[in-house]
């Protein structure tokens, strides 16, 4: 596998080295806390009891309240220490429901070197992602998911769907590949602990912020790095170019379908008690007639420098950044081509459309009735 040479991405293993050493130590000093605080619980109820047999009853009612406060304390401390990853979500696809997709992952990841996928999911967000977490939460095997938005492979072809899938498997390939998974793994079981911490504890919060503030900028920083790392792995296997007119092309439907699509959607529920179109079903139709791609470059920065001056806090390069990391000009696709999920995954559309167009309305039922209930209302007024 190509590894690009800079110096930015020689920094990204010493910053992911210590920043997992921190995370570690961490980790240890609440699992230490635990412990102890378990000893002082056997040890309090053991002088307890001797101090019963003793006949001391205002020393055994000290050690018994020693004993409750200090189990609480461990209670308190293990619901902190053990937060397991959260599960993927969605539908499960197997090899043989859509093997020339598989196909595709294992190609790729050959090429890259990466570790298999264990799983495929199916899911409702407009995006790809590789969650990785352990077998039973903390502990045990590290196992890799897929998590496939539906709406992402109805907005990008078959080329573009490679770009996407050689970015999310350069990041297994180089940077969540042996020791880099495990320190990947401890990494967010500490945001996950110092979460918990911060919920439960509001005087940690205050602290955290001002002891870790250098732990979290370094974080964000390394986040971003690997974003431009698996950026020049992937350009080095579809193409520069692919992968830009990608990135273009998934931000440009994103946003169609959050500005565009769902609010035409959501807007029946003024005249309508349910929906007249099922989102998910008609989605692929909905990208293919009612996007409207952009006629010139300049059309194309106008909308995308609007929607990245809503970004409060970039965990991710901005798509100007990245395009330019790539030395690419920002250039959209200048024809529509089929798309992605008609090519690897149409006998399975009806299905998974009924799935999510069912959950989708569980969501929103009570807003939808209310809102219609309200607009009745308000027309007889």
């Amino acid at each position: 596998m190509y590894v690009p040479r800079s110096r930015l991405f020689d920094l990204r293993p010493r910053l992911a080295r210590r920043l997992g050493l921190i995370a570690f130590a961490g980790l240890s000093a609440v699992g230490a806390l635990m412990v102890l605080a378990f000893c002082a619980v056997v040890l309090a109820l053991m002088h307890s009891w001797q101090t019963l047999n003793e006949g001391e009853p205002l020393a055994t009612v000290a050690s018994s309240l020693a004993a409750v406060c200090a189990a609480y304390l461990c209670a308190r401390l293990t619901t902190i220490f053990y937060v397991p990853a959260p599960e993927p979500e969605g539908i499960l696809l197997p090899p043989d429901a859509a093997p020339e997709f598989y196909c595709l992952m294992d190609d790729i990841g050959s090429h890259l070197g990466a570790d298999p996928i264990d799983r495929v999911w199916i899911t409702r967000d407009p995006n790809a992602t590789v969650l990785q977490r352990a077998r039973w939460g903390c502990v045990g095997r590290i196992e890799s998911h897929l998590l496939l938005g539906l709406p992402l492979v109805h907005s990008v072809s078959r080329s573009q769907l490679a770009a996407v899938m050689a970015h999310e498997f350069a990041h297994l390939a180089l940077q969540r590949n042996g020791l880099g998974k495990l320190g990947a793994h401890v990494r967010a079981w500490w945001f996950r602990v110092l979460d918990a911490m911060c919920e439960s504890m509001p005087i940690v919060e205050t602290l955290a912020d001002r002891v870790l503030r250098r732990f979290y900028r370094d974080m964000l920083r390394l986040s971003r790095i690997e974003e431009f790392e698996a950026d020049a792995i992937a350009a080095k296997l579809v193409g520069a170019g692919l992968l830009g007119e990608t990135l273009v092309e998934v931000t440009l439907k994103e946003r169609f379908l959050r500005q565009d699509y769902w609010p035409k959607v959501m807007a029946q529920s003024e005249s309508r008690a349910r929906p007249s179109i099922r989102p998910y079903r008609e989605m692929g139709l909905g990208v293919e007639t009612g996007f409207l791609r952009p006629a010139s470059v300049r059309a194309v920065t106008a909308v995308l420098l609007e929607d990245e001056e809503d970004v409060s806090l970039p965990f991710h390069p901005s798509l100007h950044q990245r395009l330019s990391a790539l030395r690419v000009p920002l250039r959209a696709a200048q024809v529509d081509r089929p798309s992605a999920a008609r090519h690897y995954f149409a006998p399975l559309l009806p299905s998974l459309a009924w799935v999510f167009d069912h959950a989708w309305w569980q969501d929103v039922r009570s807003g939808w009735r209310s809102q219609y209930a309200r607009a009745r209302r308000s027309s007889r007024d």
